[in-house]
């Protein structure tokens, strides 16, 4: 795959002329319509005229030294997820086809706008955000990083999303994170995925998954590009970024439940960063998690993703069910079951989960663990729902937990170049966000050596 530049490296070339905005949203364009590319499957709607119109505004701006930001005329992608103003927001469905266009940007949407940020299009997922896979059976499945030519998953829910930043289809883009949304498909495409603490960034103009879970975040190329559009996504100053030294970095590996049922490939991948981390001074710690043992039973029923979808769809389902891919509707129909007994012991479980957790994580820097379990499987051994099933699982279950305990994480890429991409995750309690981007862009330079 090419070597496509950082968000920071981009704003440099525009502010020097070295390249303009009309340029780069150009040869964006021209990847999304290359056939022999994934940007038919990657896209559900581009914005070309728009997104050409803005790029030549941008240049504009910047040429009287007026441009909204240093990334202004930057083209991201945005998950099919947010609404933007004049268009119809599908959350990769059949199911809203019909539904008004938006009368207002999503929150996170008009200040990647304010920003000046290029919007170049909305991009495939999992339909209505409900799997770790990112198969999508109405709008095609994209091809993810791995052995293409097998054709691997992408990863999901924001399946387009790290396609797009992978093959230079754009520069950044925006996703979601329910449950590994934005880390699962960076690990699976070798890119950087980050979950920010929840209450960052609003979720105003964003189709619901999990109003508990839900969280919005970037995918990018590096750790620094995730920190740039993070702290614009949560209206924050952007601030340099400096890395950590990884030497004295307190890192607990959590032995329960997210090292269990590891592909061969990740395994070995995870343990070979860990020595490295180990040999240029981190002190690891590999920790008991006693409470990761209470987030099964709280899921047992489907936990907050199935109530609280069920309760945003029932209506939808009972005029449309029959355009829902089954393997969504089945795990929606779930909250149907769900009394209000049930939702309020879930919200006590939760409060104590994170209470406990935040007090056993206190003394280190992150938690690191494989972002996923597996390597992405391939899109045909997945025609079989059981199979389907048991892939999913095992690629949300690590990020699930931080989902979980309201934290913040990370992922970045750990395999070297060649081998089966594998992410590895760094996490904190939430509101650790800052803490966890330095400690991400110190050990980014030396975990794929």
């Amino acid at each position: 795959m090419p070597d496509f530049p950082t968000l920071a490296k981009l704003a440099d070339d525009l502010e020097s002329g070295r390249t303009t905005s009309r340029k780069l949203v150009e040869a964006c364009i021209a990847r999304i319509a290359d056939p022999a590319g994934e940007g038919q499957r990657a896209f559900i709607h581009v914005d070309k005229d728009a997104a050409l119109t803005t790029a030549d505004a941008m240049d504009a701006l910047r040429k009287v030294k007026a441009a909204p930001s240093p990334y202004a005329g930057i083209p991201i992608s945005i998950k099919d997820l947010f609404d933007i103003k004049g268009q119809t927001t599908r959350a990769g469905s059949r199911a809203l086809d019909d539904s008004d266009p938006a009368e207002h940007d999503a929150a996170a949407v008009a200040r990647l706008r304010n920003a000046g940020f290029v919007l170049i299009g909305r991009t495939n997922m999992t339909e209505f955000a409900y799997s770790g896979i990112g198969i999508n059976p109405h709008y095609g499945t994209p091809k993810g990083a791995w052995n293409r030519a097998a054709g691997h998953v992408p990863g999901g829910s924001s399946s387009g999303a790290a396609v797009s930043v992978l093959d230079g289809m754009a520069h950044g883009a925006l996703g979601t994170d329910t449950g590994g949304s934005c880390r699962i498909p960076a690990a699976y495409n070798g890119i950087v995925g980050y979950k920010p603490t929840q209450r960052r960034v609003p979720l105003d103009g964003a189709v619901p998954l999990s109003f508990s879970l839900d969280s919005i975040g970037p995918l990018a190329r590096s750790v620094s590009c995730c920190a740039i559009l993070d702290a614009v996504l949560a209206s924050e100053p952007v601030k340099a970024l400096k890395p950590r030294p990884v030497k004295g970095m307190r890192l607990a590996v959590p032995t329960t439940i997210a090292l269990d049922d590891l592909d061969a490939e990740v395994s070995e991948t995870f343990e070979r960063a860990l020595r490295v981390l180990a040999d240029h001074g981190a002190i690891i710690e590999r920790i008991e998690m006693s409470e990761f043992h209470d987030i099964g039973p709280m899921n047992a029923k489907g936990g907050f993703a199935a109530s609280e979808s069920y309760a945003w769809h029932r209506y939808l389902i009972a005029a449309k069910g029959d355009v829902y891919d089954p393997r969504v509707f089945v795990r929606i129909m779930r909250g149907e079951a769900q009394s209000a007994a049930d939702y309020i012991d879930l919200l006590n479980e939760r409060r104590s989960l994170i209470a406990r957790v935040n007090a056993r994580i206190a003394p280190y820097d992150a938690l690191v663990l494989p972002t996923t379990a597996n390597t992405p499987p391939k899109i045909a051994d997945l025609a079989d729902d059981k199979a389907f099933t048991t892939q999913n699982l095992r690629a949300l279950r690590n990020c699930t937990l931080i989902n979980m305990i309201d934290g913040c994480a990370i992922s970045l890429p750990a395999h070297r170049a060649g081998d089966v991409p594998v992410g590895l995750m760094l996490a904190g309690a939430g509101g650790s966000d800052r803490r966890i981007f330095e400690l991400a862009a110190g050990m980014e330079a030396v975990i794929r050596v």
